[in-house]
């Protein structure tokens, strides 16, 4: 098992993130390349392959709940879940091949809920950003 894997209970098809640049309290750092393999490019598009939008916000929120995992504030048994998603704007394409860097702040951390806000770039160039709470649990 790989530290990400260690890190995220996701796995594949549905894991968005490659590797952790930089895990603090107040920032988070990851990467991600989205391959030609994706399974929703078959269908987003056939003919002109994009990476989704929502598979974007999923990067940049599995990319924060890593980073927290990684540096100790999120158990090894915690699961965060998605409860809003605010502020989005898509402003750059992501497609096959190119390599996602999601730049996290954190706004504030509890046992119970995450909020956070992230910029998702392809090199330079700013791809989307967003902010989004998840609630923290046990899968219960």
């Amino acid at each position: 098992m790989n530290e990400i894997e260690q890190l995220l209970p996701h796995r594949s098809p549905f894991l968005f993130v490659d590797e952790i640049v930089e895990a603090g309290k107040e920032k988070i750092i990851a990467k991600h390349v989205f391959t030609e393999h994706e399974f929703f490019f078959k269908g987003h598009f056939p003919e002109y392959p994009v990476v989704p939008g929502v598979i974007l916000v999923e990067t940049m929120a599995q990319s924060g709940g890593a980073g927290l995992r990684k540096i100790g504030v999120l158990g090894g048994d915690d699961l965060f879940f998605l409860a809003s998603v605010d502020k989005v704007k898509f402003r750059r394409q992501v497609r096959p091949g190119d390599e996602v860097r999601s730049e996290i702040e954190n706004l504030r951390v509890s046992s119970r809920m995450i909020k956070q806000s992230g910029k998702a770039y392809v090199g330079d160039e700013l791809a989307a950003e967003a902010e989004w709470l998840c609630l923290v649990g046990k899968g219960e």
